[in-house]
């Protein structure tokens, strides 16, 4: 949903459950606990989140909590996520694939939503999350593949681009048309991509290789309407051999074609908010003779069909997990 976001609040009665439905409708599926100490000062939590196309920008405010992502609520996320987690004020550790976290103010980190992870917050907290499919990262940069818990340096130059974007983007959102959603999106994953390696490139013992994909990036994304992108036109364009350009590629844990395959299928994905032309003619450009068969792809990716994901570009974004009818929704904050 675009617009001024939405936003949700604890209610008066029993603010744990609460609490829980909103952070997993909101941040996937956690079991959560809250101090119940008589002196301890009443529990509160807020929540605001944007859509950032298929990417959801999450604000989080709440008293000191706890909580745990175990087996059952693994298998209640409907999908795969890596989500960065920016602290903008006070103090949380989250733990994930035997890496702790002590976040302080401009701290952040990358979970992976398939593997355990637990956190706790030790005073008043507000913190940014933002979710992003796993699919989505495959369109850039190769599958950077979050597999625990990863710290991403605050100070570095990388990191700070990140969340000043994010800052800038949060109060821009509500403006931005449809087609400039898209482009924010894609640069808000390039940016992630950067401060998750901000050394540039696929790990390598060759500290030219990383150039060299970025050039062939930019060869396939200039020539990714032509039907000759192969591996051989890619060698003979950088003047290298087919087996290197293939080990460039397959260092991200990829093929030339797996990467073609999702770049044609994400411009095409683009053109859908970006144009009216009829679907049939935006499959025939990207590569697709049948236009079920590009439906279906499409589906099989994003989760909807081509025509389902039009439709609801302009007025909503994509669901994380399930309503959170239970928690109460508070009014839509002044401008």
């Amino acid at each position: 949903m675009r617009g001024e976001g939405e936003t949700w609040q604890t209610g008066d009665g029993d603010r744990a459950p609460d609490w829980q439905a909103m952070l997993s409708a909101t941040h996937l599926p956690w079991t959560v606990s809250v101090p119940e100490a008589s002196d301890a000062p009443a529990f509160e939590a807020r929540v605001r989140r944007w859509w950032i196309d298929d990417l959801a920008l999450v604000d989080c405010e709440c008293g000191p909590c706890s909580g745990t992502r175990q087996r059952r609520q693994i298998a209640d996320t409907d999908g795969e996520f890596v989500v960065v987690l920016i602290t903008r004020a006070g103090r949380e550790t989250v733990s994930q694939g035997g890496v702790e976290a002590d976040l302080r103010p401009g701290d952040a980190v990358a979970w992976d939503s398939t593997r355990p992870a637990r956190f706790a917050v030790w005073e008043p907290l507000a913190k940014r999350s933002l979710l992003i499919p796993r699919a989505a990262l495959d369109e850039v940069g190769g599958r950077a593949r979050v597999t625990g818990g990863v710290r991403l340096d605050g100070l570095a130059p990388a990191t700070r681009l990140l969340t000043t974007y994010l800052d800038t983007l949060s109060r821009a959102l509500p403006d931005l048309p449809p087609s400039a959603v898209t482009a924010a999106r894609n640069a808000t994953l390039e940016l992630f991509i950067g401060a998750l390696h901000p050394g540039g490139g696929a790990p390598t013992t060759s500290t030219a290789r990383p150039a060299l994909r970025a050039a062939m990036d930019r060869w396939i994304e200039q020539h990714l309407l032509d039907d000759a992108v192969t591996p051989a036109a890619i060698a003979t364009a950088h003047g290298v051999s087919v087996r290197t350009v293939n080990r460039v590629f397959n260092a991200t844990g990829q093929t030339v074609g797996e990467v073609i395959r999702v770049r044609r299928l994400a411009r095409a994905r683009d053109e859908l908010t970006r144009s009216d032309q009829p679907i049939s003619a935006i499959a025939r450009r990207f590569g697709y003779a049948d236009t079920s068969h590009f439906s279906r792809t499409f589906k099989a990716r994003y989760g909807t069909s081509p025509s389902d994901y039009r439709g609801s570009r302009a007025t909503a974004g994509a669901r994380i997990q399930h309503p959170v009818a239970p928690v109460q929704r508070a009014a839509p904050p002044e401008r």
